[in-house]
């Protein structure tokens, strides 16, 4: 085993120069070069100083920092090229869509749908222009089914005159009634051309006027001789000759002419639901299949036909034309309320009822009629009033001068002064 080196670093004679190994240089010769790369090195008068440890190489297995992106946020879309100075600029293609059941993307938020907002305002306002156009159409609709007829009368007639004047006539024809509808009406013959109930209706700046004239009214019709009942004026002429013989008698133009016939009279009633009727004292009547108690009472359709059409008293026609007004007057008061707009089956059917019954006038349009629907509701209380024409006795014969006096109001449109003279039966006396 070779000898190591003595302690003094010298090594002994024959083993090999190992000094390199163990971080031993070996003593430098005055002339060597490693004196001069190396100063204090191999020299016995200097101490040996250790080398300067040599920086680590640089650790080629580094990875650069990576900024850190938010969580579940799409990295940046890419920019489109620039195109060079002077051209259009790139307009980016829209994205591909997407298939059905499939969301925009992994790791991209969803889009939100959209809220369905209950706005209790616009259905409001909405369901109330809903009612309007409901209200405004349907008497236009209904106008439909109304009957025109020729009732303006040739010859002299009086001028025009303040106010709307329109006459009422209740036609006694059975025309479109069955035969068990007559039965249950009570009508009798269906052949009957007679005018059961007469009246005017007069409109204009004072209180509306319902003037009732009793059908046995002895009067002159213009191409008879004599006085005649005024009811004998539609079976000879028809409609133009109940106006001529109305206009001739009292003076007083007749601006419309409203005819409604039994089952219309009935139709109205039972449309609004019946009306409320006052009898004096019971009646009986089996032509009119009517049967009621005394006292107010709620009455249908054929009753209150009934109670409108019997004769069955002391005065005849004076009281029964009085019954006429009172169901004309409660059918108008009962149309009024507001149970007959707010209600859209009653406002249906009163409308249907007004007009599959009512006959007017060429000259009568929708408008007039509604004028005229209108002035039926305002009979009671300052706004109107109801009355008998003057008569000087039960034999229907009217009062010369109260009847006169009377027309003369109407003609002027001052139904403000007619005061006394309007009374129920027409018989009172007085200045």
């Amino acid at each position: 085993m070779a000898d190591r080196p003595r302690g003094n670093g010298t090594p002994a004679e024959g083993t090999p120069e190992y000094n390199w190994l163990y971080g031993q240089r070996e003593p430098a010769s005055p002339d060597s070069e490693a004196t001069e790369i190396f100063p204090g090195w191999g020299s016995p008068d200097q101490p040996t100083q250790p080398a300067a440890p040599a920086p680590p190489p640089p650790d080629r297995t580094q990875v650069l920092p990576v900024q850190q992106q938010p969580y579940n946020q799409p990295p940046p879309p890419p920019q489109p090229p620039q195109p060079p100075p002077g051209q259009t600029p790139y307009r980016q293609p829209p994205p591909p869509p997407t298939a059905p059941g499939h969301g925009p993307g992994p790791g991209l938020p969803l889009p939100r749908r959209p809220r369905i907002r209950f706005r209790p305002v616009r259905w409001v306002m909405l369901l109330l222009l809903l009612w309007l156009v409901f209200l405004i159409a349907t008497p236009f609709w209904a106008w439909r089914s109304v009957d025109k007829v020729d009732a303006e009368p040739s010859g002299e007639r009086p001028g025009d005159q303040p106010g709307t004047t329109y006459l009422i006539v209740g036609s006694d024809s059975r025309q479109g009634l069955t035969k068990e509808e007559r039965d249950e009406l009570g009508t009798g013959n269906p052949s009957s051309e007679l005018t059961d109930t007469i009246m005017l209706l007069h409109t204009g700046d004072g209180p509306n006027l319902l003037m009732s004239i009793p059908r046995d009214s002895l009067v002159n019709i213009p191409g008879s001789e004599g006085k005649s009942k005024i009811n004998g004026a539609y079976g000879k002429g028809g409609p133009e000759l109940v106006v001529q013989t109305i206009e001739q008698n009292t003076g007083i133009r007749v601006d419309h002419y409203v005819e409604i016939g039994l089952g219309g009279f009935v139709g109205l009633v039972d449309a609004v639901g019946g009306v409320e009727i006052c009898p004096k004292k019971a009646m009986k009547d089996p032509k009119a299949n009517l049967d009621i108690k005394k006292g107010c009472q709620e009455a249908d359709g054929v009753t209150a036909l009934g109670y409108a059409r019997s004769r069955k008293f002391a005065t005849g026609d004076i009281e029964r034309a009085e019954h006429q007004r009172e169901v004309v007057s409660a059918v108008g008061k009962k149309a009024v309320s507001p149970w007959s707009v707010v209600n859209p089956i009653r406002y249906w059917k009163l409308n249907m009822a007004a007009t599959d019954f009512i006959t007017t006038d060429e000259n009568t349009g929708p408008t007039k009629l509604a004028g005229f629907a209108l002035a039926m509701t305002r009979l009671d209380g300052d706004n109107g009033m109801t009355c008998g024409v003057p008569i000087a006795d039960l034999a229907v014969n009217w009062d010369e001068k109260r009847s006169k006096q009377m027309f003369e109001y109407i003609q002027n449109d001052e139904t403000d002064k007619i005061g006394k003279l309007c009374n129920k039966s027409g018989l009172v006396t007085g200045p």
